[in-house]
């Protein structure tokens, strides 16, 4: 897969997306933050949601290096962790 440039960014309504910059495919991901978690969060929302990002992708390698999961770009299986 070739290298793309990616962006975070607030939508405004508490929805936070991370996308590719040159593609108008739908965004890798979409964090929600409810009316009551924004006003929890206060202006943090976009840095609360990097930090969620970071935090999964490196989770994403480390589980990637054990092979516990293979990275592909369509998920078979979803995991639900609590």
């Amino acid at each position: 897969m070739p290298a793309s440039i990616l962006e975070i960014i607030d939508l405004g309504d508490g929805e936070i997306v991370l996308q590719r910059v040159d593609d108008d495919s739908e965004p890798l991901v979409v964090i929600s933050f409810s009316d009551e978690t924004r006003a929890y969060l206060m202006d943090n929302g976009l840095e609360v949601a990097k930090a969620m990002i970071q935090t999964g992708i490196q989770v994403a390698a480390i589980v990637a290096e054990r092979g516990e999961i293979e990275i592909t770009t369509t998920m078979e299986a979803s995991r639900v962790l609590h």
